[in-house]
């Protein structure tokens, strides 16, 4: 089971680090208008707050990614810090921006920790 634990916290890891690029590199671009649906003059005005996020996101990826090479306790109460923030984020995203950072933010968030604590 901590096998699968740690797949699933690095899989949350590559998401943020994926939100990351995406919020802070390719926001103007086709992809990161798309991902919200903007236009070039909204995307080019919301920029600076989209890598700003971006860059919150690198931390909680860099947070994950700690958690996962240093040993045991220090690894695992990293981890569940840092899954936890990511729910806590992706439950205030859904309830303040949009719904579907519920599902995509926090659920893959839940269940790494769900499975982190089930392992240890």
């Amino acid at each position: 089971m901590e096998a699968v634990a740690d797949v699933l916290v690095g899989l949350v890891a590559a998401l943020h680090v994926y939100i990351l690029v995406l919020e802070m590199f390719l926001w103007q671009g086709k992809r990161g208008r798309a991902f919200h649906g903007f236009d070039a003059e909204m995307a080019r005005a919301t920029a600076p707050l989209a890598a700003n996020q971006g860059l919150y996101n690198g931390f909680l990826a860099a947070g994950l990614v700690w958690g996962l090479v240093a040993g045991d306790p220090t690894g695992f109460r990293a981890q569940v810090f840092f899954l936890c923030c990511v729910i806590v984020a992706g439950v205030y995203g859904a309830v303040t921006a949009n719904r579907r950072i519920l599902f995509a933010q926090a659920l893959p968030g839940a269940l790494a920790l769900t499975a982190v604590l089930i392992a240890r």
